[in-house]
């Protein structure tokens, strides 16, 4: 394990260097790992074990849209996809891939096959933070802990296939067998992580639910529509106004930061934009910085988690989704996004 210093601060971080696969496929040579739920994170970590030579089964509710996509992926019924129950049963590790309102469901069911030395695993803190709203509490002699990738699974693999990885967090919650870590950070490198860095489970669902309703998701949209709105009430065209926040910042700016940082971004930029951003950003800091305390201290006193699986565990709770969705979706600035998209080169 190695050690980064930011700032003086140290972080436990594991590189492909000091763990390669080839350890990772030794570490796991006699486990069969089965990924229960085959929706967001389920068809990426899956696939991406299967192609490193880990072995791997599905589980999943048959006749759904999920087992269809996972015979589509290559997963065959009977011989490495499964119903949910058998492929616990065949597990050694089970990976407990499902959302977290299914979790819920399906605990009394999973529990039940975490037998003596199986491994249960995580890609979110949720469940187990959360469990006194969850009723998630795993016997005593299992190994539990989560690799947790910093992105979609769609990006899990987009990456993987373009022999990249996508940054992970690891945690251990529990550790029976003595083989927790190894098993944990052979996991996490076999499903392509970049590297890894150590977390536990609350930090990291602490950390998760703030960033998916603050910069990653719920800011980030707020953002753009307060903007949006302002220059198309001030007479600028759709184009010109998604174009302005939307798509350069995607298209042109972002990739910058990425690969370089913010600074020198700022610094390759024309010298009005400098300016203007060096004075205006602190402004945005502090006008959002309360929102953003409101939000951490939703989350860590449980009321969002509260709120999550209250609705998310309605019956009638995809029609509501997908209302809202829909919300979006037919807005004017998301429909100028799709106009704006399919004029991209790279779309003619």
């Amino acid at each position: 394990m190695a050690k980064l210093n930011f700032g003086g601060v140290e972080e436990n971080v594991v590189t492909r260097e000091e763990y390669p696969l080839d350890k990772a496929q030794q570490t796991l040579k006699d486990e069969v790992v089965a990924v229960i739920g085959y929706g967001v994170q389920g068809p990426g970590q899956a696939l991406n074990l299967k192609d490193n030579g880990i072995s791997v089964i599905v589980g999943q509710r048959k006749n759904s849209k999920s087992w269809d996509k996972a015979v589509a992926d290559g997963f065959v019924p009977g011989e490495t996809l499964f119903e949910i129950e058998e492929a616990l049963q065949k597990g050694t590790i089970i990976c407990y891939l499902l959302s977290d309102a299914a979790q819920i469901e399906y605990w009394p069911l999973v529990e039940k096959y975490l037998t003596a030395g199986k491994a249960l695993y995580f890609s979110h803190g949720f469940g187990i933070t959360f469990n006194d709203q969850t009723s998630i509490v795993p016997p005593e002699n299992v190994d539990v802990f989560l690799v947790a990738p910093k992105g979609s699974g769609t990006s899990l693999r987009r990456m993987f296939l373009q022999n990249r990885g996508l940054n992970s967090s690891y945690a251990i919650f529990q550790d029976a067998t003595g083989k927790a870590f190894d098993r944990v950070v052979s996991l996490g490198i076999a499903i392509g992580s970049g590297y890894l860095f150590e977390t536990n489970f609350q930090k990291e669902v602490y950390s998760d639910l703030t960033g998916e309703r603050g910069t990653l998701m719920g800011a980030i949209q707020g953002i753009f529509a307060a903007q949006y709105d302002v220059l198309r009430k001030k007479g600028h065209s759709p184009s010109e106004a998604f174009n302005e926040t939307v798509e350069e910042l995607t298209q042109s700016l972002m990739p910058l930061v990425a690969e370089n940082g913010m600074d020198w971004m700022y610094a390759n930029c024309s010298t009005t934009a400098q300016r203007g951003a060096l004075d205006w950003w602190k402004r945005f800091r502090d006008a959002t910085s309360p929102i953003f305390e409101e939000l951490y201290d939703s989350v860590a006193t449980g009321k969002e988690a509260g709120y999550s699986i209250e609705s998310n565990s309605k019956p009638d709770y995809r029609v509501d989704l997908d209302a809202e969705l829909a919300e979006l979706r037919d807005s004017e600035m998301w429909q100028a996004g799709k106009t704006v998209r399919s004029l991209r080169p790279e779309n003619n």
